[in-house]
């Protein structure tokens, strides 16, 4: 079993940066693979990224392709998202989740553990 704490949250301006962290308890974090969604107020909750236990794979939303980069630290069981070039668009809360199914995947029905998220607002 995995907890998952986001943090990194805020609100930027568009076209700004914004790094979000996601802290995971427990000694399996890295067998995991991760993931990243988010929901806006009156949406679906969407997929944004994952990656891979090893970190040797990721997978992006179009809408965030060349913008945002996922990433990982095993030895501090740390996943983390680098969102640039933010577009009001963007905003949304953001939410970890965990894989213990060893999917790598976009949908969110693979995961079985997730954060509480973080907002995060982009304001044009």
């Amino acid at each position: 079993q995995v907890q998952l704490v986001e943090s990194g949250g805020g609100l930027v301006q568009a076209g700004g940066s914004l790094t979000l962290s996601c802290a995971a308890s427990g000694r399996t974090f890295s067998s995991y693979n991760m993931g990243w969604f988010r929901q806006a107020p009156g949406k679906e909750r969407e997929f944004v990224a994952a990656i891979r236990w090893s970190g040797g794979s990721t997978l992006y939303a179009d809408s965030v392709k060349g913008r945002f980069t996922i990433s990982r630290d095993n030895a501090k069981n740390t996943l983390y998202l680098q969102m640039n070039s933010l577009k009001p668009e963007d905003t949304a809360a953001y939410y970890c989740a965990a894989s213990s199914f060893g999917l790598f995947s976009s949908v969110s029905g693979d995961y079985n553990y997730w954060g509480q998220g973080t907002q995060v607002t982009v304001s044009s």
